[in-house]
């Protein structure tokens, strides 16, 4: 029997059919909130504001997140002031809608495993979620999830970490992908 021919001549390539679907990737970035202001030292710890290093600390890592075209599908964040102001001032450097951010109250005073369970609970039409907490919970969530370890994320630093699943439930330690704090003089472009 002939084989078939393309008007040029030419056997044509047939489709390639997979095997199996590769899983989709989904990525985190944990960010520990900005420098809390101490001046009024009779305010509850849930209301601290940023200190003014704070408030120039959190915009600039969102500014070093969007030169890495990092662009978060949802921002989770403790409701705490110093958190949720981190959370909308990179937000604002990203474009990501403030109304858009998602408060999580057990991300106050809460530890890596309640962060884990946070996670897991979210919608798999999310690939890239952007998580603003406290440490030491951020410190060891970070540590739970990739493969480095970390001795302390200080204020304003972000870890990003990738996971080769399909669904937030799915997540175990994952891949390293970068990590960034505001004194850093030399950052790199951030890679997954």
């Amino acid at each position: 029997m002939p084989q078939p021919r393309s008007t040029s001549g030419m056997l044509r390539r047939q489709p390639h059919e997979k095997c199996a679907a590769s899983p989709m990737k989904k990525k985190l970035i944990l960010i520990r909130h900005a420098k809390s202001s101490w001046e009024q030292a009779d305010l509850d710890d849930f209301d601290r504001p940023l200190s003014k290093r704070g408030e120039r600390n959190a915009p600039e890592m969102g500014r070093r997140l969007l030169a890495s075209a990092i662009q978060p599908d949802l921002l989770l964040s403790s409701p705490a002031r110093r958190a949720l102001s981190t959370a909308t001032a990179i937000a604002q450097e990203l474009g990501y809608p403030l109304e858009a951010i998602q408060q999580e109250f057990d991300f106050y005073l809460s530890g890596a495993c309640t962060m884990l369970r946070v996670l897991r609970a979210q919608d798999d039409r999310y690939h890239t979620i952007m998580l603003f907490g406290h440490n030491e919970a951020i410190t060891d969530f970070a540590n739970m999830l990739s493969p480095y370890y970390l001795d302390n994320i200080p204020t304003a630093g972000v870890v990003g970490i990738s996971f080769a699943v399909s669904s937030w439930a799915e997540v175990r330690k994952g891949r390293f992908g970068f990590y960034d704090y505001p004194k850093n003089e030399h950052p790199q472009t951030y890679q997954f």
